[in-house]
């Protein structure tokens, strides 16, 4: 069951401004708090989202999850329907504290509220955690921005991606605007950059033909803030059809980065030493291709590097659980193309 601390004594949910003695006001009722009971993170969404719908003139709302444990008090379908319940009703940033609790069960609570999931090694270092998230939150000033992409009729959108600064699949969020346009949301934004990766397919045409195979915008809210046009040609030069751009290059081996972690972790958490070593070796390859140096370095906490290029790798026997879940958490950060 998951319960208000602060505001307390009102008639109903709600929230209250944030002045020098409702601060004081917070800080006595989280005093009292006390570490018992178990973990159920989808009746914490569900409150969260019931106390958001009390103001729904706020423009940005923006929570912390925060859990030292797996949930283990309500069923994956409970949890699943609560997420899904809460998706696009508010941003999550999503934290665990020690190793007791599942990546991938709070990554996906992160991923679906347009939130980060990251690792609080031990509760010394919650304060400074929360004070950087807080101050991140209250930086963004786009309080949601959607990708608007345009492809024309009989054309496919395979996929929409964002690849900077971190790896999220965009693509099941399409909302239609209208038969061939679809806006898929990014959340808020400060300022900052992020690199995006969409991928259509068109209809063949005749060598030396040209086609305009999507519109690629950024809107807030109604407005158009950017637009970028994709062309597509058709060519029988090799040298044209083979060639990759090296942008696309990059990103598609950070993504295939992100999955070999993920995957190799999972199989090295199975026993099956054979498939982590193999994606693992693949996961210090990629890294190295693609100059992720906080990647490597996480890595080499995990496996013994034998030879960075080729992938050849051991995995070590003595691993702390600390640095298996911070090498997890951080596989979807990317680092940019260098120009």
């Amino acid at each position: 069951e998951a319960r208000m601390a602060f505001p307390v004594g009102l008639a109903e949910l709600g929230m209250v401004q944030m002045d020098s003695t409702t601060r004081q006001s917070a800080k006595r009722a989280v005093s009292s708090f006390r570490a018992d009971g178990g973990t159920a993170m989808g009746t914490w969404l569900t409150m969260a989202a019931r106390v958001f719908a009390t103001v729904p003139s706020l423009a940005q709302k923006h929570a912390i999850l925060l859990t030292d444990g797996e949930n283990q008090h309500e069923t994956p379908e409970q949890l699943t329907a609560e997420i899904e319940a809460a998706r696009g009703r508010f941003q999550c940033d999503c934290r665990g504290v020690g190793s007791a609790w599942q990546v991938a069960e709070v990554r996906r609570i992160a991923q679906a509220l347009m939130g980060t999931v990251d690792i609080i090694p031990t509760g010394a270092q919650m304060a400074a955690t929360f004070e950087t998230l807080m101050r991140q939150s209250m930086g963004r000033g786009v309080a949601s921005a959607a990708l608007r992409v345009w492809a024309p009729q009989g054309a496919q959108v395979l996929f929409v991606r964002q690849v900077s600064p971190t790896v999220e699949e965009l693509t099941s969020r399409r909302q239609e605007v209208n038969a061939l346009t679809g806006a898929f949301p990014t959340g808020s934004w400060g300022d900052e950059a992020r690199d995006y990766h969409v991928a259509v397919r068109l209809a063949a045409k005749g060598i030396g033909q040209e086609q305009l195979a999507a519109r690629v915008q950024l809107a807030v809210g109604d407005n158009i803030v950017a637009q970028g046009l994709v062309k597509a040609m058709w060519s029988s030069d090799d040298t044209l059809t083979t060639r990759i751009n090296p942008e696309v290059a990059h990103y598609t081996g950070q993504t295939e980065l992100a999955d070999a972690i993920q995957e190799g972790l999972a199989a090295k958490a199975m026993g099956d030493d054979a498939t982590a070593t193999a994606k693992l070796g693949r996961a210090v390859q990629l890294a190295a291709e693609t100059g992720n140096d906080e990647a490597t370095a996480k890595l080499r906490k995990v496996v013994d590097i034998d030879d960075p290029n080729a992938g050849t790798v051991r995995l070590r026997r003595s691993v702390d659980k600390l640095d298996e879940m911070a090498l997890d958490t951080a596989s979807t950060k990317t680092t940019r193309v260098k120009k």
